[in-house]
């Protein structure tokens, strides 16, 4: 994300514990990453996991959010997290008001 492109983008939060590490979760979040790309107000994104899993999405705005919290594939991936991968997980929407890099 750069931060000159955009005064106050806002950020996705998807902490998650898995059930299990399977492929086909690995393949679904793949397919998701891909997908958000496409996504109109799409920013970026940063993702680490170990015992807990943390994504941060970045988008323009909130209704680019609830655009792709609304798409067709995203929501059976989400149906399907919340099935059958995921033990829990959190989702929170914040305003970047200030950003800092090294």
């Amino acid at each position: 994300m750069d931060p000159k492109k955009f005064q106050t983008p806002y950020a996705v939060i998807f902490t998650s514990k898995l059930k299990t590490k399977s492929k086909a979760y690995e393949e679904m979040a793949s397919k998701m990453f891909s997908l958000a790309q496409e996504q109109k107000g799409f920013l970026g994104i940063e993702s680490a996991r170990e015992d807990i899993g943390i994504t941060v999405s970045y988008w323009k705005d909130l209704e680019s959010i609830k655009t792709w919290k609304e798409n067709a594939a995203h929501q059976i991936a989400q149906e399907l997290g919340r099935n059958k991968w995921y033990a829990a997980y959190k989702v929170r929407i914040a305003k970047v008001e200030r950003q800092y890099d090294f």
